[in-house]
């Protein structure tokens, strides 16, 4: 069986070439956690009965903190990871990789979607998406005068 592997030009490009110039402290290869601390979301994109069904993981963060918007076939999702500090009296921190701030992705559909009955839903870190296509119209033949 095949392996197959996703390449992204932008980050592996820029990825091997800043490698071992500069600390990176917030994201490394086989770091748990990575994909909030890259920045980036990463997703699973499934189409069942006319719909889109989009699972996102999104660990750390509130359901009040997502946000996302759907245009057209663009569909657009960001999150606020917020810094809960609990310190104590006399604690230090003496290492921190958790990431802390926005996480974004935006990617597109083959299709639009029908924004009216798109559906979300939030638990265990993961945000569910039940994006239905909009209904195609029919085209129409143009009588020539």
């Amino acid at each position: 069986m095949a392996n197959i592997s996703r390449y992204d030009p932008f980050t592996d490009v820029f990825d091997d070439l800043l490698k071992g110039f500069f600390v990176r402290p917030m994201a490394y290869e086989g770091q748990a956690g990575q994909a909030v601390a890259a920045g980036r979301i990463k997703i699973d994109v499934t189409e069942k009965d006319g719909a889109y069904v989009v699972h996102a993981d999104i660990p750390g963060v509130k359901k009040e903190d997502i946000q996302v918007n759907i245009d057209g076939d663009q569909v657009s999702i960001s999150a606020e990871v917020r810094n809960e500090k609990e310190t104590k009296e006399g604690e230090r921190v003496l290492h921190r990789e958790r990431y802390y701030g926005k996480v974004a992705r935006v990617f597109r559909l083959g299709s639009d979607i029908d924004q009216t009955a798109a559906n979300a839903k939030f638990a265990d870190g993961v945000l569910e998406l039940t994006l239905p296509k909009k209904a195609d119209v029919a085209g129409r033949q143009l009588t020539i005068q």
